[in-house]
């Protein structure tokens, strides 16, 4: 079936699943928001996001839009189904401004909102959701994907999750296709833990590899990196099984070893003795884990759960830790038996 799509974020992810879906055999009309007018102008003209995709040519079928944010729940109205490719820290404002979206709504974004002032607690994505509009028919589209590849139409899986069937079935209707492979999955809660932690597992494996610590290493860091993950869900109601899929070990797997990961970017860059700031402005794109860290340990440490590597990377983060005193502190942990 056809339908009319709003994405909203012209950033690379929400570029590259605009084209995506503009590719659709279903024939889908998509729209793309810019919030800026004059870069929605441009993408409509150059039929390219020469920022954050370039070289790769935008369907005919897929429309860049831009509207400031009084008009954007109007803008909604006019589709079946809309999808937030924002960062995480703008995912409340815009979810304020889509309250009354009356179609299914999903976000991309992977990570924990962080706390401030009188609300100092980490907040996953459904639960701010939950906060702000939660009349919402509300779900997430996750899994291991670099933005690049799914514009280039090479194959990925991803998963729907939310706690209506609904609005999985909507998100698989838009998006499977011959080159992406849309799984369901109810367990809205393990999917986006896994996607938040695995940002935070990417630094400290590129931090790894950036100090030629071997593969030994590398292997050991994403199992136990994997346990910290389960660990966390599992404390926050999830269920075991998500993080052994795509959201958890799938998306951890390529997000800690793929070098188009901005993530594993960062602790590569740290690794060769780079300051956090410039390491950041280098990559020139969000690099959510280093942004997400500190609200996983928060909110890992109201549940009495132990994340070591968690730990260590928002140390080094922070400035408390150099690159080889990380490590240091994660290997000199005393001995005890393997375990979730």
């Amino acid at each position: 079936m056809s339908l009319k799509i709003a994405l909203i974020g012209a950033g690379a992810w929400g570029t590259a699943l605009a084209i995506s879906a503009s590719g659709h055999p279903a024939g889908h009309r998509v729209s793309l928001w810019s919030r800026d007018p004059a870069a929605a102008q441009a993408l409509q003209s150059q039929r390219v996001n020469t920022r954050y995709l370039p070289g790769v040519a935008l369907p005919p079928s897929l429309t860049a839009v831009s509207c400031d944010m009084a008009h954007l729940a109007q803008l909604a109205q006019a589709h079946d189904l809309v999808v937030v490719a924002t960062p995480m820290a703008a995912l409340r404002a815009m979810l304020l401004a889509l309250q009354d979206c009356p179609v299914p709504l999903a976000w991309l974004c992977k990570g924990f909102e962080a706390g401030a002032g009188s609300a100092p607690a980490a907040w996953m994505a459904h639960e701010v959701c939950a906060q702000v509009a939660p009349q919402l028919q509300a779900g997430i589209l996750s899994g291991p994907s670099f933005a690049l590849e799914v514009a280039r139409g090479q194959p990925t899986a991803l998963v729907a999750a939310s706690p209506l069937a609904s609005v999985r079935e909507v998100l698989v209707g838009a998006f499977h296709s011959p080159s992406l492979r849309v799984y369901a999955n109810a367990d809205i809660v393990g999917v986006e833990v896994g996607g938040a932690v695995k940002n935070v597992l990417a630094i400290a494996t590129g931090l790894c590899d950036g100090l030629n610590l071997g593969l030994n290493a590398r292997a050991a860091l994403i199992t136990r990196g994997l346990s910290e993950m389960t660990r966390l869900g599992l404390a926050l109601g999830a269920k075991a099984e998500t993080f052994m899929g795509l959201s958890g070990l799938g998306d951890l797997v390529l997000t800690a070893t793929g070098d188009l990961s901005r993530n594993r970017q960062v602790g590569l860059l740290l690794a060769q003795g780079m300051g956090l700031a410039q390491a950041l402005a280098s990559l020139g794109h969000v690099a959510e884990g280093v942004y997400s860290a500190r609200s996983v340990l928060q909110r890992a440490r109201a549940l009495s759960v132990d994340m070591p590597i968690t730990q260590a990377v928002v140390a080094l983060l922070d400035g408390q830790l150099k690159p080889s005193q990380a490590v240091a502190a994660l290997m000199g942990r005393e001995a005890r038996g393997e375990s979730v």
